[in-house]
């Protein structure tokens, strides 16, 4: 049977369609019109939005099987010619012209415009202060004094007290922008588009070595560890140990999100049925947390990683803030609300670098928060494949309460003073996994580079890796490796380490840093970033007090 053939569709035309509402990606060259999937995708309809307009290629090979990408090709509705250049999505900003406009300009015309580093379209979204003004100092790696650039907060003298403060974070914007212009290769496409095809290269490279198959007798060794620590959490509860039975009860449950991770990424099995279950026993019936809700928001982390308005992994406004961008009240595309800096949200980043570790012990609450919202609220998918798992899943969550607080709090615990202690450590004991997963990138750039950085260099920009020695590895449970994971986010966590030599290769080939610290120093550079926001909120409040005290609140000067 002939294989069908598809019409080429121009640009113009699939901004048209954009332009009407429609969800179209490229993929292989391909056109994909994602709209009768997008509340089915298991993987939430966010994560398919971020790539509307988008050439989507690497995203998708990064994050779905070899069968899932061949089921898509049911979505095809047309072919490109050449090379594609991006849009920015419609969900991000990006604006589209209906086919019915009138003044339509030619292909060619527009991808010239889209290769100064600015918007595929000079209509296709609003003025950007970084990439539509660019200064022409932009590209140097020196000032015009022969020092190189720095983003210092320590005074305000820099910054001129006529206007709301904007100015300043305009400039902190800009210097953050140029820093990681110097510091990361060129976004001209010829440069692009060879770190692309070398990181092609380095996946079928990392195929042909055998890294993408599971060890499975690693995961005998992880069951026999869990099997450990919940054992003695079950006889120190019979004893009435109950301060020794709530820490292994917490290191087990450390231990299992670790597993829980690597099936939600089909990293175990590569079946998504069959690795969806063992993801909801492990984190719902066991842990109590939802495995959909965390594939939902962790496949918009991987695309759009430490993008402040889009990633839900650094958005934890009013508590933190790891931007400056934060300061205006920004609108999150992923819980479609606005991020308020208001009075509670400036108290609390004035203190955040002493509160960080602070509110990482109380992170599994959240978590608690976060599942049960997706599951009542029916945020999941509820036809196609995976309608299911939202049911399985509230059984799942049912079990864990019923275990957890009636067996255990309840039943085997006498008195509330001892079950208040009990819950409290058995919480804040897994802490560490969220000190690993915030030290990952809360120290690295969340600058805007515009549409048409590649998805491995994004992923290098936003993300560091922990040195650990090799006995550790169980400690981190992959979580070290999260440069080599957000690259290649279906390899078993047990193949991280082996892969890493060839991706430090790669990094040094395409010269893209590869970041790379100690955990002490890490944790360090995460605080000295919470810091340092912490600082430009003091410096902000110091230019909105001078103008709100000046007799001219426009211009704040006095006469």
């Amino acid at each position: 049977m002939a294989e069908k053939t598809y019409p080429v569709l121009s640009r113009r035309q699939i901004e048209g369609l954009i332009a009407d509402g429609r969800s179209v990606f490229i993929l292989d060259q391909y056109v994909f019109k994602a709209d009768p999937w997008l509340k089915y995708h298991p993987g939430g309809d966010k994560a398919i939005l971020h790539m509307v307009g988008r050439d989507a290629t690497d995203e998708v090979t990064a994050l779905h099987s070899t069968e899932a990408r061949q089921q898509m090709n049911r979505y095809r509705i047309g072919r490109i010619e050449g090379r594609w250049t991006n849009f920015i999505p419609p969900i991000q900003g990006g604006k589209f012209r209906p086919l019915s406009d009138g003044n339509v300009e030619d292909d060619a015309e527009e991808c010239d415009q889209s290769s100064t580093g600015t918007s595929s379209n000079p209509s296709s979204r609003d003025v950007s202060p970084v990439f539509d003004n660019p200064e022409p100092a932009l590209r140097k790696r020196h000032a015009a004094d022969g020092r190189p650039g720095s983003a210092s907060t320590s005074s305000v003298s820099s910054v001129e007290v006529d206007d709301d403060g904007m100015s300043y974070l305009d400039t902190i914007t800009k210097e953050k922008t140029t820093l990681d212009l110097e510091k990361y290769p060129s976004l001209d496409f010829a440069t692009q588009d060879t770190i692309v095809a070398k990181y092609r290269d380095l996946d079928q490279r990392i195929k042909a070595e055998g890294l993408y198959k599971c060890n499975y007798g690693a995961y005998a060794i992880e069951v026999t560890r869990y099997s450990i620590l919940f054992g003695l959490f079950l006889l120190f509860l019979h004893w009435g140990w109950y301060v020794s039975s709530a820490v292994c009860l917490g290191a087990f449950w450390h231990q299992l999100v670790f597993t829980a991770h690597d099936a939600g990424h089909m990293g175990i099995t590569h079946g998504f049925h069959t690795d969806t279950v063992i993801g909801i026993i492990i984190a719902d019936f066991l842990g109590g947390l939802s495995l959909g809700w965390w594939k939902r928001n962790h496949n918009v982390h991987h695309i759009v990683t430490n993008a402040p308005e889009h990633d839900p992994d650094i958005e934890h406004m009013p508590f933190m803030a790891v931007s400056h961008r934060f300061f205006e009240s920004m609108r999150s595309t992923y819980y479609d609300h606005v991020m308020e800096y208001d009075a509670f949200a400036k108290f609390m980043l004035r203190i955040q670098p002493y509160t960080y570790y602070i509110l990482l012990l109380f992170g599994r609450l959240n978590l608690y928060r976060l599942s049960w919202d997706y599951l009542i609220m029916g945020r999941g998918p509820r036809k196609g494949p995976a309608w299911w798992h939202r049911w399985l899943e509230i059984t799942g969550q049912t079990f864990f309460w019923t275990w957890y607080f009636y067996g255990v709090l309840y039943l085997s615990i006498p008195n509330n003073w001892d079950r208040f202690v009990f819950f409290l450590i058995s919480h804040m004991v897994p802490m560490p996994v969220h000190a690993q997963i915030c030290l990952s990138h809360f120290a690295m750039s969340t600058s805007d580079m515009g549409p048409h950085e590649s998805f491995p260099q994004k992923m290098l920009r936003t993300t560091m890796d922990v040195d650990c020695p090799q006995w550790l590895d169980f400690f981190h449970g992959g979580l070290q490796f999260q440069v080599i994971h957000h690259l290649f986010p279906r390899i078993p966590r047990h193949n991280l380490r082996r892969t890493q030599k060839l991706v430090q290769e790669f990094c040094n080939e395409v010269g893209i840093p590869y970041a790379l610290y100690g955990f002490v120093d890490g944790n360090k550079r995460v605080v000295g970033t919470l810091a340092e926001v912490s600082r430009q909120a003091a410096i902000l409040a110091k230019c909105q007090k001078v103008i709100s005290e000046s007799d001219d609140p426009i211009h704040g000067h006095h006469h």
